[in-house]
Protein backbone atom coordinates (compact mmCIF):
# COMPACT_ATOMS: atom_id res chain seq x y z
CA UNK A 1 0.00 0.00 0.00
CA UNK A 2 2.85 2.37 0.83
CA UNK A 3 4.38 1.75 -2.61
CA UNK A 4 1.03 2.54 -4.31
CA UNK A 5 0.68 5.79 -2.37
CA UNK A 6 4.21 6.85 -3.30
CA UNK A 7 3.48 6.10 -6.97
CA UNK A 8 0.31 8.22 -6.94
CA UNK A 9 2.12 11.14 -5.33
CA UNK A 10 4.96 10.89 -7.83
CA UNK A 11 2.54 10.98 -10.76
CA UNK A 12 0.87 14.08 -9.36
CA UNK A 13 4.25 15.69 -8.78
CA UNK A 14 5.13 15.08 -12.42
CA UNK A 15 2.10 17.04 -13.63
CA UNK A 16 2.72 19.95 -11.27
CA UNK A 17 6.39 20.35 -12.05
CA UNK A 18 7.11 23.88 -13.31
CA UNK A 19 9.30 25.01 -16.15
CA UNK A 20 12.97 24.35 -15.51
CA UNK A 21 15.40 25.87 -17.92
CA UNK A 22 18.37 27.76 -16.47
CA UNK A 23 22.00 27.55 -17.59
CA UNK A 24 24.86 27.93 -15.09
CA UNK A 25 28.56 28.51 -15.70
CA UNK A 26 31.34 28.31 -13.10
CA UNK A 27 34.97 29.29 -13.69
CA UNK A 28 37.90 28.90 -11.29
CA UNK A 29 40.39 31.69 -10.63
CA UNK A 30 43.28 30.17 -12.62
CA UNK A 31 41.02 29.65 -15.64
CA UNK A 32 40.34 33.39 -15.96
CA UNK A 33 42.67 36.00 -17.43
CA UNK A 34 42.71 38.16 -14.30
CA UNK A 35 42.11 35.70 -11.44
CA UNK A 36 38.39 36.37 -11.12
CA UNK A 37 36.12 33.59 -9.89
CA UNK A 38 32.88 33.41 -11.89
CA UNK A 39 29.42 32.03 -11.18
CA UNK A 40 26.68 32.74 -13.71
CA UNK A 41 23.00 31.99 -14.33
CA UNK A 42 20.23 32.62 -16.82
CA UNK A 43 16.77 32.65 -15.24
CA UNK A 44 14.83 31.07 -18.08
CA UNK A 45 11.09 31.13 -17.66
CA UNK A 46 8.50 33.59 -16.37
CA UNK A 47 9.99 34.38 -12.96
CA UNK A 48 10.29 37.43 -10.71
CA UNK A 49 13.03 39.66 -12.18
CA UNK A 50 12.71 42.55 -9.75
CA UNK A 51 15.90 43.70 -8.05
CA UNK A 52 15.27 44.20 -4.33
CA UNK A 53 18.16 45.20 -2.09
CA UNK A 54 17.57 43.82 1.38
CA UNK A 55 19.63 45.79 3.94
CA UNK A 56 21.85 44.37 6.63
CA UNK A 57 20.06 44.06 9.97
CA UNK A 58 20.52 43.19 13.63
CA UNK A 59 18.04 40.88 15.32
CA UNK A 60 17.00 40.11 18.87
CA UNK A 61 18.67 37.05 20.38
CA UNK A 62 16.30 34.11 20.35
CA UNK A 63 14.06 35.53 17.61
CA UNK A 64 12.70 33.51 14.70
CA UNK A 65 12.57 34.19 10.97
CA UNK A 66 9.94 32.94 8.51
CA UNK A 67 10.47 30.36 5.78
CA UNK A 68 8.65 31.40 2.61
CA UNK A 69 7.25 29.72 -0.47
CA UNK A 70 6.75 31.38 -3.89
CA UNK A 71 9.79 33.67 -3.75
CA UNK A 72 10.32 32.94 -7.45
CA UNK A 73 6.85 34.32 -8.28
CA UNK A 74 6.71 37.09 -5.69
CA UNK A 75 6.06 39.74 -8.35
CA UNK A 76 2.58 38.30 -8.95
CA UNK A 77 1.49 36.20 -5.99
CA UNK A 78 1.71 36.57 -2.21
CA UNK A 79 4.34 34.71 -0.27
CA UNK A 80 3.13 31.81 1.87
CA UNK A 81 4.83 31.12 5.20
CA UNK A 82 5.69 27.44 5.51
CA UNK A 83 7.40 27.61 8.88
CA UNK A 84 10.14 29.40 10.78
CA UNK A 85 13.70 28.84 11.97
CA UNK A 86 15.89 30.54 14.58
CA UNK A 87 17.20 33.93 13.44
CA UNK A 88 20.86 34.92 13.74
CA UNK A 89 21.87 38.12 15.49
CA UNK A 90 23.12 39.83 12.30
CA UNK A 91 22.24 39.36 8.63
CA UNK A 92 24.22 40.81 5.71
CA UNK A 93 22.85 42.99 2.94
CA UNK A 94 21.77 40.83 0.00
CA UNK A 95 20.16 41.21 -3.41
CA UNK A 96 16.86 39.46 -3.96
CA UNK A 97 15.29 38.44 -7.25
CA UNK A 98 13.58 35.16 -8.13
CA UNK A 99 16.86 33.42 -7.31
CA UNK A 100 18.89 35.62 -4.91
CA UNK A 101 22.48 35.99 -6.11
CA UNK A 102 24.71 38.36 -4.13
CA UNK A 103 25.58 39.71 -0.71
CA UNK A 104 27.77 42.54 0.54
CA UNK A 105 30.59 40.13 1.44
CA UNK A 106 31.00 38.93 -2.13
CA UNK A 107 29.25 35.59 -1.81
CA UNK A 108 27.74 35.06 -5.28
CA UNK A 109 25.34 32.33 -6.38
CA UNK A 110 23.76 30.99 -9.58
CA UNK A 111 20.92 28.45 -9.74
CA UNK A 112 19.88 25.75 -12.20
CA UNK A 113 16.97 23.41 -11.70
CA UNK A 114 17.87 19.76 -12.32
CA UNK A 115 15.88 16.58 -12.55
CA UNK A 116 16.35 14.00 -9.85
CA UNK A 117 15.28 10.40 -9.64
CA UNK A 118 11.48 10.30 -9.38
CA UNK A 119 11.68 8.70 -5.95
CA UNK A 120 13.31 11.88 -4.58
CA UNK A 121 10.15 13.96 -4.99
CA UNK A 122 9.51 15.83 -1.76
CA UNK A 123 6.47 15.64 0.52
CA UNK A 124 4.22 18.48 1.69
CA UNK A 125 5.94 18.77 5.06
CA UNK A 126 9.31 19.74 3.57
CA UNK A 127 9.72 23.55 3.67
CA UNK A 128 13.15 24.55 2.29
CA UNK A 129 12.99 25.62 -1.35
CA UNK A 130 16.23 26.36 -3.13
CA UNK A 131 15.51 30.09 -3.34
CA UNK A 132 14.87 30.24 0.40
CA UNK A 133 18.11 28.35 1.03
CA UNK A 134 19.94 30.86 -1.18
CA UNK A 135 18.44 33.74 0.77
CA UNK A 136 19.50 32.28 4.13
CA UNK A 137 23.02 31.62 2.81
CA UNK A 138 23.40 35.17 1.55
CA UNK A 139 22.08 36.59 4.80
CA UNK A 140 24.42 34.53 6.99
CA UNK A 141 27.54 33.41 5.10
CA UNK A 142 30.72 34.90 3.68
CA UNK A 143 32.28 31.91 1.87
CA UNK A 144 31.10 29.21 -0.50
CA UNK A 145 31.92 26.45 1.98
CA UNK A 146 29.95 28.11 4.74
CA UNK A 147 26.99 28.49 2.38
CA UNK A 148 27.08 24.82 1.35
CA UNK A 149 27.26 23.59 4.92
CA UNK A 150 24.43 25.89 6.02
CA UNK A 151 22.11 25.07 3.12
CA UNK A 152 22.82 21.37 3.44
CA UNK A 153 22.09 21.40 7.15
CA UNK A 154 18.85 23.37 6.74
CA UNK A 155 17.63 21.11 3.93
CA UNK A 156 18.38 17.98 5.97
CA UNK A 157 16.67 19.34 9.09
CA UNK A 158 13.62 20.99 7.56
CA UNK A 159 13.24 19.03 4.33
CA UNK A 160 14.10 20.11 0.79
CA UNK A 161 10.99 21.35 -1.06
CA UNK A 162 10.91 21.59 -4.81
CA UNK A 163 9.68 24.78 -6.44
CA UNK A 164 10.35 23.85 -10.08
CA UNK A 165 11.49 20.23 -10.26
CA UNK A 166 12.78 17.44 -8.07
CA UNK A 167 16.39 18.59 -7.83
CA UNK A 168 18.31 21.85 -7.74
CA UNK A 169 21.88 22.92 -8.35
CA UNK A 170 23.84 26.01 -7.37
CA UNK A 171 27.16 27.44 -8.49
CA UNK A 172 28.53 29.18 -5.41
CA UNK A 173 31.54 31.50 -5.58
CA UNK A 174 33.61 33.59 -3.23
CA UNK A 175 36.85 35.39 -4.03
CA UNK A 176 38.89 32.21 -3.77
CA UNK A 177 36.86 29.28 -5.09
CA UNK A 178 33.68 28.12 -6.82
CA UNK A 179 31.63 25.00 -6.05
CA UNK A 180 28.64 23.19 -7.51
CA UNK A 181 26.00 22.10 -4.98
CA UNK A 182 23.17 19.63 -5.67
CA UNK A 183 20.17 18.92 -3.43
CA UNK A 184 17.18 16.56 -3.65
CA UNK A 185 14.29 15.40 -1.51
CA UNK A 186 13.99 12.03 0.22
CA UNK A 187 10.54 11.00 -0.96
CA UNK A 188 6.96 12.23 -0.71
CA UNK A 189 6.19 10.61 2.67
CA UNK A 190 8.91 12.36 4.67
CA UNK A 191 7.84 14.23 7.79
CA UNK A 192 9.85 16.18 10.37
CA UNK A 193 11.31 13.74 12.86
CA UNK A 194 11.57 10.93 10.29
CA UNK A 195 15.27 11.51 9.81
CA UNK A 196 17.19 13.50 7.18
CA UNK A 197 14.91 15.49 4.86
CA UNK A 198 17.32 15.94 1.96
CA UNK A 199 20.17 14.40 0.02
CA UNK A 200 22.97 16.76 -1.03
CA UNK A 201 26.53 16.88 -2.28
CA UNK A 202 28.91 19.60 -3.46
CA UNK A 203 32.09 19.50 -5.51
CA UNK A 204 34.71 22.21 -5.92
CA UNK A 205 35.58 23.27 -9.45
CA UNK A 206 39.40 23.05 -9.78
CA UNK A 207 41.01 26.47 -9.96
CA UNK A 208 42.17 25.99 -13.56
CA UNK A 209 38.84 24.51 -14.71
CA UNK A 210 35.38 25.67 -15.70
CA UNK A 211 32.07 23.83 -15.94
CA UNK A 212 28.55 24.18 -17.31
CA UNK A 213 25.26 22.92 -15.92
CA UNK A 214 22.29 22.70 -18.25
CA UNK A 215 19.50 21.47 -15.97
CA UNK A 216 21.16 18.13 -15.25
CA UNK A 217 23.29 16.65 -12.49
CA UNK A 218 27.04 16.65 -13.15
CA UNK A 219 28.52 15.00 -10.04
CA UNK A 220 29.88 11.62 -11.13
CA UNK A 221 31.08 8.44 -9.47
CA UNK A 222 31.42 8.38 -5.68
CA UNK A 223 33.71 5.89 -3.97
CA UNK A 224 31.55 4.38 -1.24
CA UNK A 225 34.63 3.87 0.94
CA UNK A 226 35.93 7.44 0.86
CA UNK A 227 32.54 9.10 0.18
CA UNK A 228 33.97 11.25 -2.59
CA UNK A 229 34.76 10.93 -6.30
CA UNK A 230 37.95 9.06 -7.19
CA UNK A 231 40.96 11.36 -7.63
CA UNK A 232 39.18 14.27 -5.91
CA UNK A 233 40.81 15.69 -2.78
CA UNK A 234 38.91 15.32 0.47
CA UNK A 235 38.99 19.09 0.82
CA UNK A 236 37.23 19.49 -2.55
CA UNK A 237 34.08 17.49 -1.84
CA UNK A 238 31.27 17.74 0.69
CA UNK A 239 28.35 15.33 1.05
CA UNK A 240 25.56 14.61 3.52
CA UNK A 241 26.02 11.68 5.88
CA UNK A 242 22.79 10.02 4.77
CA UNK A 243 23.22 9.92 0.98
CA UNK A 244 23.78 6.17 0.69
CA UNK A 245 21.16 5.10 3.24
CA UNK A 246 18.60 7.45 1.69
CA UNK A 247 19.35 6.02 -1.76
CA UNK A 248 18.79 2.53 -0.37
CA UNK A 249 15.58 3.57 1.43
CA UNK A 250 14.22 5.06 -1.81
CA UNK A 251 15.00 1.93 -3.80
CA UNK A 252 17.66 3.67 -5.88
CA UNK A 253 20.46 1.43 -4.61
CA UNK A 254 20.67 -1.88 -2.82
CA UNK A 255 22.88 -2.92 0.05
CA UNK A 256 26.02 -4.52 -1.35
CA UNK A 257 25.16 -3.64 -4.94
CA UNK A 258 28.05 -4.10 -7.36
CA UNK A 259 29.16 -1.47 -9.83
CA UNK A 260 30.02 2.20 -9.43
CA UNK A 261 27.72 4.54 -7.53
CA UNK A 262 27.36 7.31 -10.14
CA UNK A 263 25.58 10.17 -8.38
CA UNK A 264 24.18 11.78 -11.55
CA UNK A 265 22.55 8.48 -12.55
CA UNK A 266 21.50 7.15 -9.15
CA UNK A 267 20.35 10.31 -7.35
CA UNK A 268 20.16 12.67 -10.30
CA UNK A 269 18.62 11.98 -13.67
CA UNK A 270 20.61 12.80 -16.77
CA UNK A 271 19.94 12.38 -20.48
CA UNK A 272 22.50 11.38 -23.07
CA UNK A 273 22.50 14.63 -25.03
CA UNK A 274 22.64 18.23 -23.76
CA UNK A 275 23.46 20.76 -26.50
CA UNK A 276 24.37 23.49 -24.02
CA UNK A 277 26.94 21.27 -22.34
CA UNK A 278 28.41 20.30 -25.71
CA UNK A 279 28.52 23.94 -26.78
CA UNK A 280 30.53 25.10 -23.78
CA UNK A 281 32.95 22.17 -23.81
CA UNK A 282 33.55 22.45 -27.56
CA UNK A 283 33.82 26.24 -27.53
CA UNK A 284 36.34 26.56 -24.72
CA UNK A 285 38.22 23.29 -25.16
CA UNK A 286 38.24 22.58 -28.90
CA UNK A 287 41.32 20.42 -28.37
CA UNK A 288 39.02 17.91 -26.69
CA UNK A 289 37.33 17.17 -30.03
CA UNK A 290 33.90 17.04 -28.41
CA UNK A 291 31.64 15.65 -31.11
CA UNK A 292 28.24 17.20 -31.79
CA UNK A 293 25.56 14.72 -30.73
CA UNK A 294 27.91 12.76 -28.47
CA UNK A 295 26.91 11.34 -25.08
CA UNK A 296 27.22 14.39 -22.86
CA UNK A 297 26.26 12.34 -19.80
CA UNK A 298 29.75 10.86 -20.02
CA UNK A 299 31.47 14.26 -20.00
CA UNK A 300 33.61 15.02 -16.93
CA UNK A 301 32.52 17.24 -14.06
CA UNK A 302 34.66 20.11 -15.38
CA UNK A 303 37.40 20.84 -17.90
CA UNK A 304 40.44 23.04 -18.41
CA UNK A 305 39.81 25.63 -21.14
CA UNK A 306 42.42 25.77 -23.90
CA UNK A 307 42.92 29.46 -23.16
CA UNK A 308 41.97 31.49 -20.11
CA UNK A 309 38.62 33.27 -20.30
CA UNK A 310 37.49 36.71 -19.20
CA UNK A 311 34.25 37.75 -17.56
CA UNK A 312 33.41 39.44 -20.86
CA UNK A 313 33.75 36.09 -22.63
CA UNK A 314 31.20 34.57 -20.27
CA UNK A 315 28.85 37.52 -20.75
CA UNK A 316 29.02 36.98 -24.50
CA UNK A 317 28.43 33.25 -23.98
CA UNK A 318 24.99 34.10 -22.60
CA UNK A 319 24.18 35.61 -26.02
CA UNK A 320 25.01 32.34 -27.77
CA UNK A 321 22.56 30.90 -30.32
CA UNK A 322 24.73 28.06 -31.70
CA UNK A 323 26.01 30.08 -34.67
CA UNK A 324 28.20 28.09 -37.06
CA UNK A 325 27.27 24.75 -35.51
CA UNK A 326 24.96 21.98 -36.76
CA UNK A 327 22.26 23.51 -34.53
CA UNK A 328 22.41 26.95 -36.20
CA UNK A 329 18.80 27.62 -37.24
CA UNK A 330 19.72 30.88 -38.96
CA UNK A 331 21.88 28.99 -41.46
CA UNK A 332 19.08 26.65 -42.56
CA UNK A 333 18.35 26.87 -46.31
CA UNK A 334 14.61 26.83 -45.62
CA UNK A 335 14.88 30.59 -45.02
CA UNK A 336 16.23 31.20 -48.54
CA UNK A 337 14.31 32.40 -51.60
CA UNK A 338 15.35 33.17 -55.18
CA UNK A 339 14.82 36.42 -57.05
CA UNK A 340 14.97 36.79 -60.85
CA UNK A 341 15.11 33.04 -61.45
CA UNK A 342 16.43 31.87 -64.81
CA UNK A 343 18.16 35.17 -65.57
CA UNK A 344 21.71 36.43 -65.26
CA UNK A 345 20.48 38.36 -62.23
CA UNK A 346 19.30 35.25 -60.39
CA UNK A 347 20.15 35.53 -56.72
CA UNK A 348 19.60 33.47 -53.59
CA UNK A 349 18.47 35.66 -50.69
CA UNK A 350 17.90 34.99 -47.02
CA UNK A 351 14.54 36.18 -45.74
CA UNK A 352 14.69 38.90 -43.11
CA UNK A 353 12.21 36.71 -41.21
CA UNK A 354 15.09 34.29 -40.59
CA UNK A 355 15.96 34.04 -36.89
CA UNK A 356 18.21 31.83 -34.76
CA UNK A 357 15.37 31.46 -32.24
CA UNK A 358 12.34 30.46 -34.35
CA UNK A 359 9.07 29.61 -32.67
CA UNK A 360 7.08 26.50 -33.49
CA UNK A 361 4.67 28.28 -35.86
CA UNK A 362 7.36 29.43 -38.27
CA UNK A 363 9.30 26.17 -37.93
CA UNK A 364 6.22 24.20 -38.92
CA UNK A 365 5.40 26.57 -41.76
CA UNK A 366 8.74 26.35 -43.56
CA UNK A 367 9.87 22.94 -42.39
CA UNK A 368 12.64 23.77 -39.95
CA UNK A 369 13.81 21.06 -37.54
CA UNK A 370 13.12 21.41 -33.84
CA UNK A 371 15.41 23.94 -32.22
CA UNK A 372 18.13 22.55 -29.97
CA UNK A 373 18.06 24.03 -26.48
CA UNK A 374 20.17 27.20 -26.72
CA UNK A 375 21.97 29.12 -24.01
CA UNK A 376 20.22 32.34 -25.07
CA UNK A 377 16.45 31.90 -25.18
CA UNK A 378 13.45 34.20 -25.49
CA UNK A 379 11.93 32.99 -22.23
CA UNK A 380 14.71 34.47 -20.07
CA UNK A 381 13.45 36.74 -17.28
CA UNK A 382 16.93 37.89 -16.24
CA UNK A 383 20.51 36.67 -16.26
CA UNK A 384 23.66 37.53 -14.36
CA UNK A 385 27.35 36.83 -14.58
CA UNK A 386 28.86 37.05 -11.10
CA UNK A 387 32.51 38.15 -10.90
CA UNK A 388 34.36 38.00 -7.60
CA UNK A 389 37.96 39.19 -7.02
CA UNK A 390 39.58 38.62 -3.65
CA UNK A 391 42.34 41.23 -4.08
CA UNK A 392 39.87 44.12 -3.89
CA UNK A 393 37.59 45.31 -1.08
CA UNK A 394 34.33 43.37 -1.09
CA UNK A 395 32.11 46.20 -2.30
CA UNK A 396 34.41 46.92 -5.28
CA UNK A 397 35.79 43.53 -6.24
CA UNK A 398 32.46 41.71 -6.40
CA UNK A 399 30.11 42.60 -9.22
CA UNK A 400 27.16 40.94 -10.94
CA UNK A 401 26.69 41.79 -14.62
CA UNK A 402 22.88 41.80 -14.73
CA UNK A 403 20.58 41.78 -17.76
CA UNK A 404 16.84 41.58 -18.36
CA UNK A 405 15.16 39.43 -21.01
CA UNK A 406 16.66 37.48 -23.91
CA UNK A 407 20.44 37.43 -23.44
CA UNK A 408 20.99 37.39 -27.20
CA UNK A 409 19.70 40.96 -27.45
CA UNK A 410 20.12 42.50 -23.99
CA UNK A 411 22.71 44.71 -22.30
CA UNK A 412 24.15 43.73 -18.93
CA UNK A 413 24.83 46.33 -16.26
CA UNK A 414 27.47 45.96 -13.51
CA UNK A 415 25.79 45.72 -10.10
CA UNK A 416 28.41 46.03 -7.37
CA UNK A 417 27.54 43.91 -4.37
CA UNK A 418 27.33 46.75 -1.86
CA UNK A 419 25.13 49.21 -3.76
CA UNK A 420 22.28 50.52 -1.69
CA UNK A 421 19.57 51.25 -4.27
CA UNK A 422 18.42 50.73 -7.85
CA UNK A 423 15.96 52.79 -9.94
CA UNK A 424 12.26 52.25 -9.19
CA UNK A 425 11.71 50.81 -12.67
CA UNK A 426 14.15 47.98 -11.89
CA UNK A 427 12.41 47.22 -8.58
CA UNK A 428 8.99 46.77 -10.12
CA UNK A 429 7.41 44.33 -12.54
CA UNK A 430 4.36 42.07 -12.53
CA UNK A 431 4.70 39.25 -15.06
CA UNK A 432 1.22 38.09 -14.09
CA UNK A 433 -0.27 40.99 -16.05
CA UNK A 434 0.21 40.65 -19.81
CA UNK A 435 0.46 44.35 -20.44
CA UNK A 436 3.46 46.55 -21.22
CA UNK A 437 4.21 49.05 -18.46
CA UNK A 438 6.68 51.80 -19.32
CA UNK A 439 7.40 52.32 -15.64
CA UNK A 440 8.97 48.84 -15.47
CA UNK A 441 12.38 48.28 -17.07
CA UNK A 442 11.77 44.62 -17.91
CA UNK A 443 9.23 45.53 -20.58
CA UNK A 444 11.71 47.67 -22.52
CA UNK A 445 13.96 44.67 -23.17
CA UNK A 446 11.05 42.27 -23.62
CA UNK A 447 9.39 44.53 -26.17
CA UNK A 448 12.58 44.91 -28.21
CA UNK A 449 13.02 41.15 -28.19
CA UNK A 450 9.46 40.35 -29.23
CA UNK A 451 9.33 42.96 -31.97
CA UNK A 452 12.68 41.95 -33.45
CA UNK A 453 11.63 38.30 -33.54
CA UNK A 454 9.14 39.22 -36.26
CA UNK A 455 11.80 40.57 -38.64
CA UNK A 456 15.15 39.57 -37.21
CA UNK A 457 17.22 40.14 -40.34
CA UNK A 458 16.22 43.79 -40.52
CA UNK A 459 16.00 44.56 -36.81
CA UNK A 460 18.94 42.70 -35.23
CA UNK A 461 21.54 44.99 -36.84
CA UNK A 462 19.63 47.94 -35.40
CA UNK A 463 19.66 46.34 -31.97
CA UNK A 464 23.39 45.70 -32.24
CA UNK A 465 23.95 49.32 -33.27
CA UNK A 466 22.53 50.31 -29.87
CA UNK A 467 23.60 47.35 -27.74
CA UNK A 468 27.24 46.93 -28.70
CA UNK A 469 28.40 50.53 -28.07
CA UNK A 470 26.52 50.62 -24.75
CA UNK A 471 28.06 47.35 -23.64
CA UNK A 472 31.55 48.14 -24.85
CA UNK A 473 31.50 51.46 -23.01
CA UNK A 474 30.85 49.62 -19.75
CA UNK A 475 33.68 47.20 -20.45
CA UNK A 476 36.03 50.08 -21.27
CA UNK A 477 34.98 52.04 -18.19
CA UNK A 478 35.30 49.23 -15.64
CA UNK A 479 39.00 49.70 -14.88
CA UNK A 480 38.74 53.48 -14.49
CA UNK A 481 35.55 53.31 -12.43
CA UNK A 482 37.06 50.77 -10.05
CA UNK A 483 40.32 52.73 -9.77
CA UNK A 484 38.31 55.78 -8.72
CA UNK A 485 36.29 53.71 -6.26
CA UNK A 486 39.51 52.28 -4.77
CA UNK A 487 40.96 55.77 -4.33
CA UNK A 488 37.78 56.89 -2.56
CA UNK A 489 37.76 53.73 -0.45
CA UNK A 490 41.17 54.59 1.04
CA UNK A 491 39.70 57.59 2.81
CA UNK A 492 35.95 56.97 2.89
CA UNK A 493 34.54 53.47 2.12
CA UNK A 494 30.96 54.73 2.34
CA UNK A 495 31.67 57.39 -0.28
CA UNK A 496 33.21 54.76 -2.58
CA UNK A 497 30.06 52.68 -2.23
CA UNK A 498 27.86 55.69 -2.97
CA UNK A 499 29.97 56.40 -6.06
CA UNK A 500 29.41 52.85 -7.33
CA UNK A 501 25.71 53.03 -6.46
CA UNK A 502 25.34 56.19 -8.52
CA UNK A 503 27.33 54.69 -11.39
CA UNK A 504 25.23 51.52 -11.53
CA UNK A 505 21.99 53.50 -11.33
CA UNK A 506 23.05 55.84 -14.13
CA UNK A 507 23.78 52.86 -16.39
CA UNK A 508 20.44 51.25 -15.60
CA UNK A 509 18.59 54.41 -16.53
CA UNK A 510 20.67 54.88 -19.69
CA UNK A 511 20.13 51.37 -21.07
CA UNK A 512 16.45 51.33 -20.18
CA UNK A 513 15.86 54.60 -22.04
CA UNK A 514 17.89 53.36 -25.00
CA UNK A 515 15.76 50.22 -25.25
CA UNK A 516 12.47 52.09 -25.00
CA UNK A 517 13.68 54.34 -27.82
CA UNK A 518 14.71 51.26 -29.77
CA UNK A 519 11.29 49.68 -29.25
CA UNK A 520 9.60 52.79 -30.60
CA UNK A 521 11.77 52.59 -33.73
CA UNK A 522 11.35 48.87 -34.30
CA UNK A 523 7.56 48.92 -34.16
CA UNK A 524 7.56 50.99 -37.35
CA UNK A 525 9.63 48.34 -39.12
CA UNK A 526 7.20 45.47 -38.65
CA UNK A 527 6.25 43.74 -41.92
Amino acid sequence: MKRVLITIILVLAFFYTGLMACTDIAVGKLATVDGSVISAQSVDGSYDSRLLIQPAADHEPGSMTPVWEWIIYADRRPLVQLGEIPQVEHTYQWIQTSYPFSNEKGLLIGETTIYGARATANGPDAIMTIEQLEAFALQRCTTAREAIELMGALAVEYGYRESCARGEGLTIADGNEVWFFEVYGVGPLWKPGDGPGAIWAAQRVPDDHMTVIGNASIIGEIDLTTNRPPNVDEDHFLICDNYLQSAIDLGLWTEGQEGPFVWKKVIGAIGNWNPRVWRVFSKYQPSGNWEYGSDTSAYPFSFKPDTQVSVYDIIELYRDVMADTPADQLANEAWNYVTNPGTDREKVNKSDLATPQPGSSIRNLIGLPSTQRLIAVQSTSCFFINQTREWMPDTIGNVSWFGLGNGHKAVVVPIYCGITRVPESWKNVNRGISKINRDEAFWAFYTVDRLSQQRYGDMMPRIDAVRIPLQQKMYDMQEAIEATALALYETDPALANEFLTNYTNSLMIEVERAYWDLADQLILRLP
